[in-house]
């Protein structure tokens, strides 16, 4: 994965991440298969780094 610092993610972040669209995560947010919350006064999405890590580490065990 890229080396994005931080311990949360935007939503353009986890996308550069997984080399997909925006629209993709966003996708996945509402569908709750990753894990996020809104924050800051705009309520803008964040993702943790290791909600990522583990729906990365779920989807390769649903593939394997």
């Amino acid at each position: 994965m890229n080396t994005t610092s931080g311990r949360f993610l935007t939503i353009e972040q986890v996308a550069e991440e997984l080399n997909c669209k925006s629209s993709l995560i966003r996708n996945l947010i509402h569908t709750g298969e990753l894990r996020a919350f809104q924050g800051g006064a705009r309520g803008l999405w964040r993702v943790g780094r290791q909600d990522l890590e583990d729906y990365v580490a779920d989807a390769y065990r649903r593939t394997g």
